[in-house]
């Protein structure tokens, strides 16, 4: 297959930087969408993979899966698009397409597994997928978004990941008005599930494990803040919640969240621990309580989250960096060192 050559950021192994590259990408194809890179959210579970926290990860490894560009070529058969729309790719880019998942707009659960847009094998070039930390990506129409006009640009990258991973499972618990949810954690994750579950019309508690935190809560629309460390303050909110959005990606004990919720209410894990979690039988059992996960939407939802975050105008808190700044931004993400979720100017990769 004909490729081309693209300047990227990427790792030879989990113990380098990341440092600048040149990788291959394939020549458009009838269907596919070419576009310029303009932001790419930096996500956690960026972190994870180039650690290979999640297990061995291919190499050389090139991160981001939060982009948001503009088209500069398409396929002799692409409907949707045309050079320079807005476009944007998350964490999908293939799947089977003829599973009942993908025929009902699941393609997160496809039965023959779906292509991520990086670190993943790549079924149509061979070889494996690089992500948004690039000059360019190319993917088919069918798992390109289309990018609504946002203010603020680069802070809505990351909804292509964090946003539609707490999105999802607000509207699959519903929430709603008179539903009382909780959200565990103020990270990239939690911030934006605030300001979505507010926008859907819940009533917003949020847990957190610092002090610093409880005002920023109320700053991003809680209605209620509470230091989780703070015995008193906790037992106020036994059984009073319908569900809970749990976004920690570091191992916790979340039984302690499970007595907050009323019968049949559920704790939703979005986060990624790479450690397992231990759960109390009678934690469960209690109340019919439900411990529960969720991972990303598909495409259709992605869409529809975007287009519901543009109408209700939220978007990241986010921080701008430099591409030769990436190293430092993963080294403070791991630290919890950022407000809420840095972003790349992908411009800076042509300097």
């Amino acid at each position: 297959m004909e490729t081309k050559q693209v300047k990227a950021y990427g790792s030879e192994a989990a113990t380098e930087p990341l440092k600048e590259m040149v990788i291959n990408r394939r020549a458009v194809q009838p269907h596919d969408v070419e576009f310029e890179i303009l932001y790419c959210g930096i996500c956690h579970s960026d972190l994870h993979q180039i650690k290979d926290d999640f297990g061995p990860s291919f190499r050389p490894i090139v991160p981001g899966h939060e982009i948001v560009g503009r088209v500069t070529a398409v396929g002799d058969h692409v409907k949707n698009f045309k050079i320079g729309d807005l476009a944007a790719v998350g964490c999908i880019v293939d799947a089977c397409g003829h599973c009942e998942y993908c025929e009902t707009d699941l393609e997160p659960f496809c039965d023959e597994g779906v292509t991520y847009s990086f670190n993943s094998p790549d079924k149509i070039s061979g070889g494996h997928t690089f992500g948004g930390f690039s000059k360019t990506y190319v993917c088919d129409e069918k798992y390109v978004l289309h990018m609504p006009e946002f203010k603020d640009m680069a802070a809505a990258a990351p909804l292509l990941c964090a946003g539609i991973t707490v999105y999802s499972p607000l509207k699959h618990w519903g929430a709603a008005p008179g539903k009382k949810v909780g959200v565990l954690g103020i990270g990239g994750l939690g911030h934006l599930a605030i300001k979505i579950a507010k926008a859907m019309g819940a009533e917003v508690v949020v847990f957190t494990t610092s002090p610093s935190k409880v005002e920023d809560a109320k700053r991003l629309g809680a209605d209620e803040a509470v230091l989780s460390s703070d015995e008193e303050a906790m037992v106020k909110y036994n059984r009073k919640l319908h569900f809970i959005i749990d976004t920690v990606s570091a191992k916790h004990d979340v039984n302690t969240y499970l007595s907050l919720l009323r019968h049949d209410g559920t704790v939703v894990l979005v986060g990624l621990p790479p450690e397992p979690l231990e759960i109390g039988a009678f934690n469960v059992v209690s109340g019919r309580r439900s411990f529960a996960g969720s991972n990303i939407g598909g495409i259709a939802e992605t869409q529809e989250m975007l287009d519901f975050c543009f109408k209700h105008n939220i978007t990241a808190e986010s921080e701008i960096i430099n591409i030769q700044d990436v190293n430092t931004a993963f080294d403070r993400l791991e630290k919890g060192d950022v407000k809420y979720r840095f972003v790349i100017d992908m411009a800076s990769l042509k300097n």
